[in-house]
């Protein structure tokens, strides 16, 4: 393949045909409801990352072989810059050896999604559509993914935001933060769970004749061009670690959709020093059951502690085979555990008094994994990827911590604006014809 050729990325039902990436991350789902990856993952040099570059450089060079011969692969970098003006430090925890936390909540919404919907908004800006008519992207959400979403396309021309999240299992700030953008962004509150709001996304991005009607894509971490940027801060804070201890950076990552943790496991499979990686999940077991050596088996999502993990099927879990064909292999490479929410409030109040750390419930699931590896001996150097910042979750984590968590100001800036969000019944056709009419 030359240089201007591009890269193809085909479904993971293998009934679609081959695309280049803009059209694979402009349909969102592939047409015969697969999920589109590329036709093999590129093999990176850990030396050809500038030692002293910035996480918007490591995401460019990282990135540059995923948009080879594509329209914007000569604007990756500026849509690299645009997009990471924040950082994702990996700082030590100071009471525990060897114990690092990537911390990705230094986004305007606090939560790691900001990376990834900031970058699908800084590519759409550079792309002209052929179609004049404004490109309406539907986001299921269990609670930080539609924020993050809605703060990175507030307002941009042309481009409409359509957020679906379960009501009255978000937390309090999360549900005011889907709420409070207006102008092109509307939050619809679903009589259901995460499950229903993903479903019926899919569903309504599936239609052809809605399509015809309306044109939609997909910010859910079923596009691609939301999970190949989110590799670029395990990227970068295992190549850091690297050149400065000559090992890889092992990674405990608190998932429920698996799209984060899938980023993290591609690095690994691009040939960058990531270590092992484990999974850290909520009372909601269709990954531990698996990995367990159980037949996968999605099933109704639960509510809990952890609510952005509140998920029953995950619909990453296609692009992990497609990675591991080799069953046996898979469970050989990856561990998955539940958590409940005994144990996350357990977490939170154990680490609070004894060491003056705060994390949020998703977070504390990480932590807790690792605090259990460190009671069976292991002394390697392991990363807790917290993936928000506690103060959107302080009706938990304050009653536990025993005192009030100070508020980043872009989150508090969103709380002290109105919010709204629309009633919508738990089914496809109820999506198809609010999508019809408004």
């Amino acid at each position: 393949m030359s240089a201007a050729d591009p890269l193809h990325y085909h479904s993971t039902r293998g009934a679609a045909p081959a695309v280049p990436i803009s059209q694979a991350i402009a349909a969102g789902l592939a047409p015969d409801g697969g999920l589109y990856v590329p036709e093999a993952l590129p093999t990176l040099d850990p030396a050809a990352f500038d030692p002293h570059g910035s996480l918007a450089d490591t995401a460019a060079t990282l990135l540059a072989p995923f948009f080879a011969g594509d329209a914007l692969a000569n604007e990756l970098p500026a849509i690299c810059v645009d997009a990471f003006t924040f950082d994702a430090p990996l700082r030590p925890l100071p009471a525990h050896p060897n114990t690092l936390m990537l911390e990705l909540f230094h986004g305007p919404t606090s939560a790691f999604k900001d990376f990834g919907a900031r970058f699908l908004a800084a590519r759409l800006r550079r792309l002209p559509r052929g179609d004049a008519r404004p490109l309406t992207i539907l986001v299921a959400t269990s609670g930080d993914t539609g924020a993050a979403v809605a703060a990175a396309f507030h307002r941009q021309p042309n481009v409409n935001v359509v957020i679906l999240y379960p009501d009255g299992l978000v937390s309090p700030r999360q549900a005011h933060q889907l709420g409070c953008f207006g102008d092109n962004v509307r939050a619809l509150r679903v009589a259901g769970r995460f499950d229903d709001c993903q479903r019926m996304v899919k569903a309504a991005l599936n239609d052809t004749s809605l399509q015809a009607q309306r044109p939609l894509s997909s910010a859910n971490s079923i596009s691609l061009g939301r999970l190949l940027p989110q590799m670029s801060y395990y990227a970068h804070a295992a190549l850091g670690w690297w050149r400065e201890h000559g090992t890889p950076l092992n990674f405990v990552v608190p998932t429920g959709n698996l799209g984060n943790a899938l980023a993290c496991l591609w690095v690994r499979e691009l040939g960058l020093p990531v270590g092992e990686v484990r999974l850290a999940c909520n009372a909601n077991a269709t990954l531990p059951d698996y990995f367990a050596g159980t037949a996968y088996a999605p099933r109704e999502a639960i509510a809990t502690l952890a609510n952005a993990m509140d998920v029953g099927a995950p619909s990453n879990f296609e692009r992990l085979r497609w990675t591991f064909p080799d069953e046996a292999r898979l469970r050989r490479l990856l561990r998955a555990q539940s958590v409940d929410d005994a144990t996350i409030r357990r977490t939170l109040a154990d680490h609070a008094r004894a060491h003056g750390e705060v994390f949020c419930p998703h977070t504390a699931t990480a932590m807790h994994l690792l605090d259990r590896l460190r009671a069976d001996g292991d002394a390697a150097p392991w990363a807790v990827v917290a993936t928000a910042h506690p103060a959107k979750f302080e009706s938990v984590v304050e009653p536990l911590v025993g005192h009030p968590v100070e508020v980043p100001a872009a989150l508090a800036a969103m709380l002290a604006r109105n919010t709204r969000a629309e009633p919508l019944a738990a089914s496809d056709t109820a999506l198809r014809d609010w999508l019809m009419l408004s």
